[in-house]
């Protein structure tokens, strides 16, 4: 799907939605009119809906989707990661359960490396969703002032691509620190 459509939404609009939909809602609440309160409310709730969507991912293994289509692959590090997060931590409770130290020790090892090798592929897959989302928006600015449609949609692409491959970070990251908190 292309940026500009309007299933993709995008982060920037939906914020200037928002501004201008309570600029809109305070004006007519200082003026007296109701009609202006109604459009700026209403501006906003599309706004909130905007950003929703904006943000709408469905996170799988070592897959990110999201409502603009696009669908990305996590980076190896972050799988590998998660698995040597797992093994570690069965390790270390088996070692709990049958009186072996050196086991144990194993698996905490194991769970520490496996953190630190998820972490590794958040790091790579956050800055590389940045960038094709910079490279992506840049490019179609470039191309749909040269009319290139073709190049424009690659561009639109790379940019749903990068925001997909962040959004599925960001995903992975609210998950632990939900789980933390509980």
């Amino acid at each position: 799907m292309s940026s500009n459509n309007n299933d993709n939404t995008s982060t920037l609009k939906a914020a200037y939605d928002a501004v201008t939909g309570a600029a809109q809602n305070a004006l007519g609440a200082v003026t007296g009119s109701t009609g202006d309160e109604a459009q700026g409310k209403a501006k906003q709730d599309q706004a909130r809906a905007e950003h929703e969507a904006s943000h709408a991912t469905l996170k799988g293994p070592g897959f990110t989707a999201s409502s603009s289509g696009a669908v990305t692959k996590d980076d190896p590090d972050r799988g590998q990661g998660s698995w040597n997060q797992t093994v570690g931590s069965a390790k270390e409770a088996l070692g709990g359960v049958v009186g072996s130290e050196s086991l144990k020790q194993s698996g905490r090892e194991q769970n520490l490396a496996g953190q630190e090798q998820e972490a590794r592929g958040q790091v790579n897959d956050l800055a590389s969703g940045i960038y094709d989302r910079a490279a992506g928006t840049l490019g179609s600015v470039g191309t749909a002032i040269t009319g290139d449609r073709t190049k424009q949609a690659e561009y639109e692409r790379q940019h749903d691509e990068g925001k997909t491959t962040q959004r599925g970070v960001e995903h992975d990251l609210q998950k632990k620190t939900e789980a933390q908190q509980q």
